[in-house]
Protein backbone atom coordinates (compact mmCIF):
# COMPACT_ATOMS: atom_id res chain seq x y z
CA UNK A 1 0.00 0.00 0.00
CA UNK A 2 0.92 3.41 -0.07
CA UNK A 3 2.16 5.86 2.27
CA UNK A 4 -0.58 8.54 1.81
CA UNK A 5 -3.36 6.05 2.64
CA UNK A 6 -1.77 5.42 6.12
CA UNK A 7 -1.42 9.13 6.55
CA UNK A 8 -4.67 10.30 5.59
CA UNK A 9 -6.19 7.65 8.64
CA UNK A 10 -4.02 9.72 11.18
CA UNK A 11 -6.62 11.32 13.65
CA UNK A 12 -4.19 13.81 14.23
CA UNK A 13 -2.02 16.76 12.37
CA UNK A 14 1.29 15.64 11.50
CA UNK A 15 4.53 17.36 9.77
CA UNK A 16 6.06 14.88 7.32
CA UNK A 17 10.15 15.77 6.27
CA UNK A 18 12.84 13.72 4.14
CA UNK A 19 11.84 11.94 1.39
CA UNK A 20 8.69 12.28 -0.42
CA UNK A 21 5.57 10.59 0.85
CA UNK A 22 3.58 10.11 -2.71
CA UNK A 23 5.65 7.03 -3.99
CA UNK A 24 6.44 5.50 -0.50
CA UNK A 25 5.63 2.02 -0.49
CA UNK A 26 4.61 0.20 2.72
CA UNK A 27 4.29 -3.47 3.49
CA UNK A 28 4.17 -3.55 7.18
CA UNK A 29 4.39 -1.57 10.55
CA UNK A 30 5.96 -2.09 12.98
CA UNK A 31 7.09 -0.89 16.41
CA UNK A 32 9.87 -3.35 17.25
CA UNK A 33 13.23 -2.29 15.82
CA UNK A 34 14.59 -5.66 15.55
CA UNK A 35 11.58 -6.67 13.37
CA UNK A 36 12.44 -4.10 10.57
CA UNK A 37 13.34 -4.23 7.01
CA UNK A 38 12.85 -2.90 4.09
CA UNK A 39 9.28 -1.73 3.36
CA UNK A 40 8.52 -1.23 7.03
CA UNK A 41 6.98 1.64 8.84
CA UNK A 42 8.65 1.84 12.18
CA UNK A 43 6.58 3.93 15.13
CA UNK A 44 8.36 4.87 18.18
CA UNK A 45 6.09 4.40 20.64
CA UNK A 46 6.53 5.53 24.30
CA UNK A 47 4.13 5.08 27.18
CA UNK A 48 4.55 6.50 30.61
CA UNK A 49 6.09 3.92 33.01
CA UNK A 50 7.49 2.14 30.23
CA UNK A 51 11.39 0.83 30.82
CA UNK A 52 12.09 1.75 26.93
CA UNK A 53 11.94 4.44 24.30
CA UNK A 54 10.59 3.58 21.07
CA UNK A 55 12.96 6.88 19.95
CA UNK A 56 16.20 5.41 21.29
CA UNK A 57 15.92 2.62 18.59
CA UNK A 58 15.21 5.04 15.28
CA UNK A 59 18.83 4.12 14.44
CA UNK A 60 18.57 0.65 14.55
CA UNK A 61 15.49 0.47 12.64
CA UNK A 62 16.78 2.52 9.70
CA UNK A 63 19.81 1.10 9.82
CA UNK A 64 17.74 -2.62 9.07
CA UNK A 65 16.31 -0.90 6.05
CA UNK A 66 12.75 1.04 7.12
CA UNK A 67 11.85 3.41 4.68
CA UNK A 68 9.39 5.49 7.48
CA UNK A 69 9.91 6.23 10.66
CA UNK A 70 6.46 7.78 12.86
CA UNK A 71 7.90 9.67 15.93
CA UNK A 72 6.70 12.29 18.25
CA UNK A 73 9.80 14.57 18.11
CA UNK A 74 12.45 15.30 15.60
CA UNK A 75 14.94 12.25 15.18
CA UNK A 76 18.21 11.99 12.74
CA UNK A 77 17.56 10.26 9.55
CA UNK A 78 18.88 10.37 6.23
CA UNK A 79 17.17 12.09 3.77
CA UNK A 80 16.03 8.78 1.99
CA UNK A 81 13.67 8.17 5.00
CA UNK A 82 10.50 9.83 5.64
CA UNK A 83 9.98 11.19 9.04
CA UNK A 84 6.15 11.43 10.09
CA UNK A 85 6.52 13.79 13.62
CA UNK A 86 2.72 13.35 15.32
CA UNK A 87 1.28 14.31 18.56
CA UNK A 88 1.10 10.53 20.16
CA UNK A 89 2.57 7.87 18.46
CA UNK A 90 -0.04 5.54 19.84
CA UNK A 91 -2.68 6.77 18.49
CA UNK A 92 -1.35 6.99 15.44
CA UNK A 93 -0.04 3.60 15.23
CA UNK A 94 -3.78 2.48 16.28
CA UNK A 95 -5.50 4.11 13.11
CA UNK A 96 -2.78 3.39 10.51
CA UNK A 97 -3.24 -0.33 11.90
CA UNK A 98 -7.19 0.12 11.36
CA UNK A 99 -6.36 1.24 8.05
CA UNK A 100 -3.53 -1.46 7.02
CA UNK A 101 -7.02 -4.18 8.03
CA UNK A 102 -9.88 -1.60 5.95
CA UNK A 103 -11.30 -0.29 9.18
CA UNK A 104 -13.12 -3.48 10.68
CA UNK A 105 -14.92 -1.96 13.89
CA UNK A 106 -16.95 0.15 11.16
CA UNK A 107 -18.17 -3.02 9.65
CA UNK A 108 -18.78 -5.25 12.72
CA UNK A 109 -21.09 -4.62 16.08
CA UNK A 110 -18.06 -4.28 18.51
CA UNK A 111 -18.43 -4.80 22.37
CA UNK A 112 -16.13 -3.75 24.85
CA UNK A 113 -15.53 -4.82 28.39
CA UNK A 114 -14.25 -2.90 31.47
CA UNK A 115 -13.56 -2.81 35.23
CA UNK A 116 -11.44 -3.89 37.82
CA UNK A 117 -13.15 -7.67 38.01
CA UNK A 118 -15.01 -9.78 35.70
CA UNK A 119 -13.45 -8.37 32.23
CA UNK A 120 -12.41 -11.92 30.84
CA UNK A 121 -15.44 -14.07 31.95
CA UNK A 122 -18.00 -11.00 30.93
CA UNK A 123 -15.87 -11.06 27.89
CA UNK A 124 -15.88 -15.28 27.53
CA UNK A 125 -19.35 -15.30 27.86
CA UNK A 126 -20.62 -12.85 25.76
CA UNK A 127 -18.17 -14.41 22.93
CA UNK A 128 -20.16 -17.23 23.65
CA UNK A 129 -23.49 -16.14 22.94
CA UNK A 130 -22.46 -14.30 19.69
CA UNK A 131 -21.97 -17.88 18.96
CA UNK A 132 -24.37 -19.27 19.67
CA UNK A 133 -26.43 -16.98 17.96
CA UNK A 134 -24.43 -17.40 14.69
CA UNK A 135 -22.06 -13.91 14.67
CA UNK A 136 -19.23 -15.53 14.15
CA UNK A 137 -17.73 -13.08 16.69
CA UNK A 138 -14.15 -11.97 17.51
CA UNK A 139 -12.47 -12.19 20.38
CA UNK A 140 -9.73 -10.27 22.59
CA UNK A 141 -9.07 -11.11 25.88
CA UNK A 142 -6.39 -11.72 28.17
CA UNK A 143 -6.65 -15.26 28.13
CA UNK A 144 -7.38 -15.79 24.35
CA UNK A 145 -8.00 -14.09 21.05
CA UNK A 146 -9.57 -15.19 17.62
CA UNK A 147 -12.42 -15.44 15.64
CA UNK A 148 -15.68 -18.12 15.99
CA UNK A 149 -14.68 -21.25 17.63
CA UNK A 150 -11.26 -20.60 16.26
CA UNK A 151 -9.72 -19.13 19.79
CA UNK A 152 -5.98 -19.62 20.75
CA UNK A 153 -4.65 -18.51 23.92
CA UNK A 154 -2.76 -15.30 24.94
CA UNK A 155 0.80 -15.96 25.90
CA UNK A 156 1.87 -12.73 26.69
CA UNK A 157 1.67 -11.22 30.10
CA UNK A 158 -0.38 -7.92 29.81
CA UNK A 159 -4.48 -7.63 28.68
CA UNK A 160 -5.21 -5.82 26.10
CA UNK A 161 -3.46 -7.04 23.10
CA UNK A 162 -1.29 -3.50 20.90
CA UNK A 163 -3.20 -2.31 18.53
CA UNK A 164 -2.18 -4.45 15.64
CA UNK A 165 -2.73 -7.50 17.02
CA UNK A 166 -6.52 -6.22 18.07
CA UNK A 167 -6.99 -4.60 14.41
CA UNK A 168 -5.89 -7.75 12.95
CA UNK A 169 -8.61 -10.07 15.16
CA UNK A 170 -11.17 -7.46 13.79
CA UNK A 171 -10.13 -8.08 10.02
CA UNK A 172 -9.58 -11.68 10.59
CA UNK A 173 -13.55 -11.68 11.80
CA UNK A 174 -14.68 -9.75 8.33
CA UNK A 175 -12.75 -12.27 6.69
CA UNK A 176 -14.46 -14.76 8.20
CA UNK A 177 -17.85 -13.41 7.71
CA UNK A 178 -18.07 -12.76 11.19
CA UNK A 179 -20.71 -9.41 12.17
CA UNK A 180 -19.73 -9.05 15.53
CA UNK A 181 -16.30 -8.68 18.35
CA UNK A 182 -15.77 -8.08 22.03
CA UNK A 183 -12.62 -6.67 23.13
CA UNK A 184 -11.47 -6.90 26.69
CA UNK A 185 -10.10 -3.07 27.55
CA UNK A 186 -7.76 -2.70 30.52
CA UNK A 187 -7.17 0.65 31.89
CA UNK A 188 -4.04 0.77 30.60
CA UNK A 189 -4.96 -0.62 26.66
CA UNK A 190 -7.48 2.62 27.28
CA UNK A 191 -4.75 5.36 28.27
CA UNK A 192 -2.15 3.91 26.17
CA UNK A 193 -4.16 4.02 22.84
CA UNK A 194 -4.34 0.30 22.51
CA UNK A 195 -8.05 0.39 21.80
CA UNK A 196 -8.19 3.59 19.73
CA UNK A 197 -8.92 2.86 15.68
CA UNK A 198 -12.54 1.10 17.19
CA UNK A 199 -15.51 2.57 17.86
CA UNK A 200 -17.67 0.49 19.91
CA UNK A 201 -21.30 0.16 20.27
CA UNK A 202 -21.68 -0.96 23.37
CA UNK A 203 -19.41 -0.34 27.02
CA UNK A 204 -20.05 -2.84 30.01
CA UNK A 205 -18.05 -1.91 32.68
CA UNK A 206 -18.43 -4.96 35.47
CA UNK A 207 -17.09 -3.18 38.62
CA UNK A 208 -14.50 -0.43 39.56
CA UNK A 209 -12.26 -1.08 42.75
CA UNK A 210 -8.99 0.01 43.91
CA UNK A 211 -6.24 -1.21 41.22
CA UNK A 212 -3.25 -0.17 39.31
CA UNK A 213 -2.60 3.18 40.96
CA UNK A 214 0.90 2.41 40.59
CA UNK A 215 0.12 3.71 37.19
CA UNK A 216 -2.73 6.00 37.54
CA UNK A 217 -1.69 7.43 40.79
CA UNK A 218 -5.01 8.50 41.85
CA UNK A 219 -8.46 6.19 41.96
CA UNK A 220 -9.85 9.33 39.96
CA UNK A 221 -7.25 8.68 37.46
CA UNK A 222 -8.24 5.22 37.51
CA UNK A 223 -11.59 5.51 36.55
CA UNK A 224 -10.77 8.17 34.34
CA UNK A 225 -9.27 6.07 32.14
CA UNK A 226 -11.98 3.32 32.58
CA UNK A 227 -14.29 6.29 31.36
CA UNK A 228 -12.25 6.32 27.86
CA UNK A 229 -13.81 3.18 26.67
CA UNK A 230 -17.35 5.20 27.00
CA UNK A 231 -15.61 7.87 25.30
CA UNK A 232 -15.06 6.03 22.33
CA UNK A 233 -18.56 5.09 21.41
CA UNK A 234 -18.70 8.25 19.86
CA UNK A 235 -18.73 8.41 16.09
CA UNK A 236 -14.72 8.56 15.10
CA UNK A 237 -16.36 11.21 11.62
CA UNK A 238 -13.29 8.93 9.91
CA UNK A 239 -15.16 5.86 8.98
CA UNK A 240 -19.07 5.66 9.92
CA UNK A 241 -20.40 2.59 11.42
CA UNK A 242 -22.36 0.26 9.03
CA UNK A 243 -24.45 -1.60 11.34
CA UNK A 244 -26.93 0.96 12.70
CA UNK A 245 -26.67 -0.14 16.65
CA UNK A 246 -27.92 1.46 18.74
CA UNK A 247 -25.22 2.59 21.00
CA UNK A 248 -25.99 1.13 24.78
CA UNK A 249 -23.76 1.62 27.85
CA UNK A 250 -24.09 -1.58 30.71
CA UNK A 251 -23.50 -0.79 34.01
CA UNK A 252 -23.70 -2.76 37.41
CA UNK A 253 -25.93 -1.22 39.88
CA UNK A 254 -24.21 -1.41 42.60
CA UNK A 255 -20.96 0.00 41.37
CA UNK A 256 -20.51 3.80 43.17
CA UNK A 257 -19.18 4.78 39.87
CA UNK A 258 -22.15 3.74 37.93
CA UNK A 259 -23.94 8.09 38.00
CA UNK A 260 -20.51 9.47 36.78
CA UNK A 261 -20.42 6.52 34.26
CA UNK A 262 -23.89 7.20 33.68
CA UNK A 263 -23.14 10.71 32.80
CA UNK A 264 -20.39 9.77 30.47
CA UNK A 265 -22.57 7.71 28.36
CA UNK A 266 -25.33 10.32 27.91
CA UNK A 267 -22.06 13.15 26.75
CA UNK A 268 -21.62 10.69 24.07
CA UNK A 269 -25.42 9.68 23.01
CA UNK A 270 -25.54 6.35 24.48
CA UNK A 271 -28.56 4.69 26.24
CA UNK A 272 -27.55 3.38 29.86
CA UNK A 273 -28.69 -0.71 30.82
CA UNK A 274 -27.99 -1.16 35.10
CA UNK A 275 -27.85 -4.93 35.73
CA UNK A 276 -27.62 -6.16 39.18
CA UNK A 277 -28.63 -9.23 41.84
CA UNK A 278 -32.10 -9.00 43.97
CA UNK A 279 -31.19 -6.16 46.46
CA UNK A 280 -29.21 -3.87 44.10
CA UNK A 281 -29.84 -0.51 44.44
CA UNK A 282 -32.21 1.30 42.34
CA UNK A 283 -34.18 -0.72 39.49
CA UNK A 284 -31.38 -2.90 37.03
CA UNK A 285 -33.09 -3.20 33.79
CA UNK A 286 -31.46 -6.69 33.81
CA UNK A 287 -32.40 -8.08 36.81
CA UNK A 288 -31.09 -11.78 38.45
CA UNK A 289 -33.20 -13.37 42.53
CA UNK A 290 -31.09 -14.43 44.79
CA UNK A 291 -28.49 -17.13 43.71
CA UNK A 292 -28.57 -20.62 44.35
CA UNK A 293 -25.46 -23.12 44.16
CA UNK A 294 -25.67 -26.10 42.35
CA UNK A 295 -22.25 -27.75 43.20
CA UNK A 296 -19.45 -25.68 41.81
CA UNK A 297 -22.04 -23.70 39.49
CA UNK A 298 -24.79 -20.72 40.22
CA UNK A 299 -28.51 -20.17 38.93
CA UNK A 300 -30.35 -17.23 39.05
CA UNK A 301 -34.01 -15.72 37.36
CA UNK A 302 -33.24 -12.93 34.95
CA UNK A 303 -35.81 -10.48 33.89
CA UNK A 304 -34.69 -8.50 31.18
CA UNK A 305 -36.43 -6.00 28.36
CA UNK A 306 -35.90 -8.93 26.16
CA UNK A 307 -37.13 -11.71 28.03
CA UNK A 308 -37.12 -13.42 31.01
CA UNK A 309 -36.05 -17.37 32.17
CA UNK A 310 -33.40 -18.97 34.12
CA UNK A 311 -29.72 -18.46 33.67
CA UNK A 312 -27.71 -21.53 34.28
CA UNK A 313 -24.03 -20.43 35.25
CA UNK A 314 -21.84 -23.36 35.15
CA UNK A 315 -19.06 -21.05 37.52
CA UNK A 316 -19.45 -20.22 41.28
CA UNK A 317 -20.19 -17.26 42.65
CA UNK A 318 -22.88 -14.18 42.83
CA UNK A 319 -20.06 -12.34 41.23
CA UNK A 320 -19.89 -14.66 38.13
CA UNK A 321 -23.63 -14.13 37.83
CA UNK A 322 -23.22 -10.74 37.54
CA UNK A 323 -21.10 -11.34 35.06
CA UNK A 324 -23.20 -13.62 32.90
CA UNK A 325 -26.03 -10.87 33.52
CA UNK A 326 -23.62 -8.03 31.98
CA UNK A 327 -23.09 -10.46 29.09
CA UNK A 328 -26.38 -11.00 28.14
CA UNK A 329 -27.13 -7.20 28.25
CA UNK A 330 -24.30 -6.45 25.78
CA UNK A 331 -25.12 -9.68 23.78
CA UNK A 332 -28.81 -8.62 23.58
CA UNK A 333 -28.08 -5.03 22.43
CA UNK A 334 -25.77 -5.87 19.11
CA UNK A 335 -28.92 -8.11 18.39
CA UNK A 336 -28.70 -11.79 19.78
CA UNK A 337 -31.84 -13.44 20.94
CA UNK A 338 -32.82 -13.62 24.74
CA UNK A 339 -33.04 -17.37 24.28
CA UNK A 340 -29.37 -17.70 22.82
CA UNK A 341 -28.27 -15.56 25.13
CA UNK A 342 -29.34 -18.30 28.10
CA UNK A 343 -27.62 -21.01 25.72
CA UNK A 344 -24.84 -19.78 25.25
CA UNK A 345 -23.66 -18.90 28.80
CA UNK A 346 -24.80 -22.68 29.52
CA UNK A 347 -22.19 -23.30 27.30
CA UNK A 348 -19.59 -22.04 29.16
CA UNK A 349 -18.00 -24.14 31.49
CA UNK A 350 -14.98 -22.96 32.41
CA UNK A 351 -12.64 -19.64 32.17
CA UNK A 352 -8.66 -20.71 32.32
CA UNK A 353 -7.36 -19.23 35.50
CA UNK A 354 -11.10 -18.24 36.51
CA UNK A 355 -12.34 -19.99 39.48
CA UNK A 356 -10.87 -23.06 37.62
CA UNK A 357 -11.26 -26.12 39.79
CA UNK A 358 -7.86 -28.85 39.51
CA UNK A 359 -9.94 -32.64 40.40
CA UNK A 360 -7.54 -35.09 40.76
CA UNK A 361 -9.50 -37.38 42.57
CA UNK A 362 -8.28 -35.51 46.15
CA UNK A 363 -10.87 -35.58 49.34
CA UNK A 364 -10.62 -31.49 49.00
CA UNK A 365 -10.76 -29.01 46.68
CA UNK A 366 -8.50 -26.82 45.03
CA UNK A 367 -9.34 -24.27 43.27
CA UNK A 368 -7.08 -21.50 40.73
CA UNK A 369 -8.02 -17.37 39.74
CA UNK A 370 -7.00 -14.84 38.87
CA UNK A 371 -8.21 -12.83 41.95
CA UNK A 372 -5.42 -9.71 42.48
CA UNK A 373 -7.16 -7.17 44.25
CA UNK A 374 -8.77 -6.74 47.63
CA UNK A 375 -12.29 -6.87 46.43
CA UNK A 376 -11.67 -10.11 44.02
CA UNK A 377 -9.93 -11.57 46.47
CA UNK A 378 -12.68 -11.38 48.98
CA UNK A 379 -15.23 -12.47 46.51
CA UNK A 380 -13.77 -15.76 45.79
CA UNK A 381 -12.91 -16.42 49.15
CA UNK A 382 -16.65 -15.59 50.06
CA UNK A 383 -16.85 -17.86 47.46
CA UNK A 384 -15.07 -21.12 48.51
CA UNK A 385 -16.07 -20.41 51.68
CA UNK A 386 -20.05 -20.90 50.74
CA UNK A 387 -18.94 -24.77 49.45
CA UNK A 388 -17.07 -26.35 51.66
CA UNK A 389 -17.56 -27.20 55.75
CA UNK A 390 -14.09 -27.34 56.02
CA UNK A 391 -10.80 -25.33 56.13
CA UNK A 392 -10.42 -21.96 53.55
CA UNK A 393 -6.56 -22.20 53.16
CA UNK A 394 -5.27 -19.11 50.57
CA UNK A 395 -1.99 -18.65 48.61
CA UNK A 396 -1.43 -15.82 47.12
CA UNK A 397 0.94 -13.13 46.81
CA UNK A 398 1.38 -9.56 44.90
CA UNK A 399 3.00 -8.12 42.39
CA UNK A 400 6.54 -6.26 42.47
CA UNK A 401 6.86 -2.51 41.48
CA UNK A 402 2.84 -2.41 41.38
CA UNK A 403 0.55 -1.26 43.73
CA UNK A 404 1.79 -1.32 46.96
CA UNK A 405 -1.27 0.26 49.14
CA UNK A 406 -3.07 -3.22 48.14
CA UNK A 407 -0.73 -5.24 49.86
CA UNK A 408 -1.70 -4.94 53.48
CA UNK A 409 -4.93 -4.46 52.23
CA UNK A 410 -5.33 -8.01 50.62
CA UNK A 411 -3.38 -9.58 53.47
CA UNK A 412 -6.21 -8.21 55.67
CA UNK A 413 -8.99 -9.94 53.64
CA UNK A 414 -7.22 -13.13 53.58
CA UNK A 415 -6.60 -13.52 56.95
CA UNK A 416 -9.84 -12.32 57.77
CA UNK A 417 -11.80 -14.66 55.59
CA UNK A 418 -9.58 -17.44 55.54
CA UNK A 419 -8.85 -19.42 58.09
CA UNK A 420 -4.54 -20.23 56.70
CA UNK A 421 -3.33 -18.37 54.32
CA UNK A 422 0.36 -19.14 52.58
CA UNK A 423 1.97 -15.98 51.25
CA UNK A 424 4.49 -16.52 48.02
CA UNK A 425 5.69 -15.00 44.93
CA UNK A 426 3.64 -13.61 42.57
CA UNK A 427 5.84 -11.42 40.06
CA UNK A 428 8.66 -9.92 42.31
CA UNK A 429 10.24 -8.37 39.44
CA UNK A 430 13.31 -6.15 40.88
CA UNK A 431 12.10 -5.54 44.05
CA UNK A 432 12.66 -8.21 47.41
CA UNK A 433 10.47 -10.51 47.46
CA UNK A 434 10.51 -10.89 51.01
CA UNK A 435 9.63 -7.37 51.58
CA UNK A 436 6.66 -7.52 49.46
CA UNK A 437 5.34 -10.62 51.52
CA UNK A 438 6.47 -8.94 54.83
CA UNK A 439 4.09 -6.29 53.67
CA UNK A 440 1.05 -8.30 53.20
CA UNK A 441 1.70 -10.23 56.22
CA UNK A 442 1.34 -6.99 58.29
CA UNK A 443 -2.23 -6.89 56.71
CA UNK A 444 -2.85 -10.28 58.42
CA UNK A 445 -1.17 -9.35 61.48
CA UNK A 446 -3.90 -6.63 61.91
CA UNK A 447 -6.83 -9.16 61.24
CA UNK A 448 -4.80 -11.47 64.36
CA UNK A 449 -3.38 -13.96 62.27
CA UNK A 450 -0.24 -15.82 63.56
CA UNK A 451 2.43 -16.45 61.54
CA UNK A 452 3.28 -19.61 62.07
CA UNK A 453 0.22 -20.93 62.62
CA UNK A 454 -2.81 -18.46 60.73
CA UNK A 455 -0.13 -17.03 57.92
CA UNK A 456 3.07 -18.53 56.42
CA UNK A 457 5.44 -16.99 54.18
CA UNK A 458 6.93 -19.25 51.70
CA UNK A 459 8.22 -16.96 48.87
CA UNK A 460 8.98 -20.00 45.63
CA UNK A 461 5.67 -20.72 44.49
CA UNK A 462 6.23 -24.41 43.83
CA UNK A 463 6.90 -24.92 47.40
CA UNK A 464 3.59 -23.39 48.25
CA UNK A 465 1.34 -24.78 46.55
CA UNK A 466 2.89 -28.23 47.79
CA UNK A 467 2.89 -26.60 51.46
CA UNK A 468 -0.96 -25.91 51.12
CA UNK A 469 -1.86 -29.04 49.55
CA UNK A 470 0.10 -31.13 52.16
CA UNK A 471 -1.69 -29.39 55.26
CA UNK A 472 -5.41 -29.86 53.61
CA UNK A 473 -7.66 -31.86 54.56
CA UNK A 474 -10.34 -33.66 53.54
CA UNK A 475 -13.41 -31.19 53.11
CA UNK A 476 -10.87 -28.13 52.55
CA UNK A 477 -10.70 -25.75 49.96
CA UNK A 478 -7.22 -24.86 48.81
CA UNK A 479 -7.57 -21.29 46.72
CA UNK A 480 -4.62 -20.56 44.49
CA UNK A 481 -4.73 -16.71 43.87
CA UNK A 482 -3.41 -13.95 41.62
CA UNK A 483 -1.59 -16.32 38.67
CA UNK A 484 -4.51 -17.68 37.10
CA UNK A 485 -3.94 -18.06 33.25
CA UNK A 486 -0.52 -16.28 33.29
CA UNK A 487 2.11 -18.32 31.94
CA UNK A 488 5.50 -16.64 33.61
CA UNK A 489 6.53 -15.29 36.63
CA UNK A 490 8.88 -12.28 36.23
CA UNK A 491 11.17 -11.95 39.05
CA UNK A 492 14.97 -10.83 38.64
CA UNK A 493 18.34 -12.82 40.21
CA UNK A 494 21.73 -11.63 40.44
CA UNK A 495 20.09 -7.72 39.18
CA UNK A 496 19.07 -9.11 35.96
CA UNK A 497 15.28 -9.81 34.92
CA UNK A 498 14.63 -13.64 34.82
CA UNK A 499 11.08 -14.89 33.94
CA UNK A 500 10.29 -18.43 34.05
CA UNK A 501 7.39 -20.44 32.91
CA UNK A 502 4.45 -21.15 35.13
CA UNK A 503 1.38 -22.88 34.85
CA UNK A 504 -0.42 -22.79 37.54
CA UNK A 505 -3.50 -25.33 37.26
CA UNK A 506 -0.50 -28.13 35.91
CA UNK A 507 1.63 -26.85 39.46
CA UNK A 508 -1.33 -27.65 41.49
CA UNK A 509 -1.68 -31.12 39.36
CA UNK A 510 1.64 -31.48 39.98
CA UNK A 511 1.35 -30.84 43.64
CA UNK A 512 -1.55 -33.25 43.61
CA UNK A 513 0.01 -36.20 42.04
CA UNK A 514 3.33 -35.70 44.90
CA UNK A 515 0.90 -36.87 47.04
CA UNK A 516 -0.51 -39.88 45.56
CA UNK A 517 -3.27 -38.05 43.61
CA UNK A 518 -3.03 -39.09 39.76
CA UNK A 519 -6.99 -39.11 39.05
Amino acid sequence: MKLPFLLAALPDPYVACGASTNGTQVRRIVTDSRDAGPGAVFVAVNHRGYARDGHDFVADAISRGVSVVVAERVVPAPETVVVITVPSTARALAWMSAAVEGFPASKLALIGITGTDGKTTTGVMTHAILDRAGMVPGLVTTVASGVGRLISPNPAHTTTPSAPEIQAVLGATITAGGTSAVIEATSHGIDQGRVDGCEFDVAVVTRVTHDHLDYHGTFEAYLEAKAGLIDRMAPTGTTPKQRGVAKQTILNANDPSTALLADRAARVGSGVITFGLQGAAGKPMVLGDATRNHGWGTTTQIVSPWGSGTLEVALPGHFNALNALAAVAASCSVGAPFAQALEGIATVARVPGRMERVDRGQPFDVVVDFAHTPDSLEQALRTVRARTKGRVIVVFGCAGERDRLKRPAMGTVAATLGDVVVLTDEDPRFEDRLAILREIADGAIHAGSIEGSGHYIVPDRHEAIHFATEIARPGDVVLLAGKGHETSIIGAVDGRPSTITWNEFEAASSALAALGWNG
